[in-house]
């Protein structure tokens, strides 16, 4: 009897603990859908090289700007003014969250406006003011490789568009 009742309490809190992860799965889905849905009424959350400039030049502090490149030496070979680097590949890492400010914007940038826009969905799905800079890097410096990337990309478009 007693090890029925061992048994039986014991199978009671393995089925309570496993109940919350589809929950939270579920959860978790439901936050991103509701960012993705405000996506478009919102443009997507992007910002323009020029207004970040003009932040910059009225010595505005309610921003945070955060260099997504992958790789660090990009960083140090030139970044936006005031900017911390977290390689996207790692902005969600507990230690990385802690950097960024809830109650500031949180404007990412990378080299062509692509990757820093894997992590603002997420970013915004967990509270934070999360935006991208249009087109990253290759809109604020000019000549910067982003762009050459991008015209490049440009120049050999050919494949089939259907209606």
């Amino acid at each position: 009897m007693k090890r029925f009742c061992i048994l039986t309490l014991a199978l009671c809190i393995s089925f309570v603990l496993a109940i919350p992860a589809p929950y939270a799965a579920a959860d978790m889905a439901k936050k991103l859908n509701d960012v993705l849905v405000q996506a478009p009424a919102n443009m997507f959350w992007q910002v323009e090289a020029a207004e970040v400039s003009k932040w910059l030049r009225a010595g505005k502090t309610d921003f945070l700007l955060v260099d997504t490149r992958p790789n660090p030496a990009e960083y140090a070979q030139g970044h936006m003014p005031g900017a911390i680097q977290i390689p996207v590949q790692s902005i969600l890492k507990p230690e990385n969250l802690k950097k960024l400010p809830k109650n500031k914007k949180v404007i990412l940038y990378c080299v062509t406006g692509q990757t820093q826009n894997l992590p603002v969905i997420v970013l915004r799905a967990l509270g934070y003011d999360a935006y991208t800079l249009a087109f990253g890097m290759s809109a604020w410096m000019k000549g910067y490789y982003g762009a050459q990337l991008m015209q490049g990309a440009v120049a050999g478009a050919k494949y089939l568009v259907v209606k």
